[in-house]
């Protein structure tokens, strides 16, 4: 596989979108012969990030919309998660998790987000006309 594939995924802010948007990325990533093991990753990836912008991004209900770019090539997969919620930057505003303390010791949350820095190989953030973007890419080789 060498040219470059795209796909874009609009998703309402809820529950079962997350679900059915990371199974329609997972096919994405299954037809272009990813490996299983960096398919599984990026589904996780991206349900951990989309249902944190369902949890956490609005005051208002589900009547928002996550909006998934992705783009395959030989090399990586790129996927550009867009939502119009509250300015959250995961990799500066989410707490670094405890890992060495007990689990009675350790706050409930936070390891999603290292969860989705530790599986991809490249996490960036900005903020754009009113908008989080948070860029997930894995190597293909990952």
């Amino acid at each position: 596989m060498s040219a470059k594939r795209s796909l874009h995924i609009e998703a309402k802010c809820n529950p079962d979108e997350v679900r059915r948007a990371a199974e329609i990325a997972e096919d994405f990533a299954q037809g272009e012969d990813w490996p299983l093991k960096v398919v599984f990753q990026v589904k996780l990836a991206l349900e951990e990030v989309m249902m944190n912008v369902v949890s956490y991004a609005h005051e208002d209900g589900d009547n928002h919309q996550i909006d998934l770019d992705l783009v395959s090539d030989a090399e990586a997969l790129t996927i550009e998660i867009s939502d119009d919620g509250q300015p959250f930057d995961p990799l500066t505003d989410a707490p670094s998790p405890d890992l060495q303390a007990s689990l009675e010791d350790r706050h409930v949350g936070g390891l999603g987000v290292h969860l989705v820095r530790t599986m991809m190989d490249e996490v960036h953030y900005r903020r754009e006309r009113g908008r989080n973007l948070l860029t997930l890419v894995k190597l293909r080789d990952g």
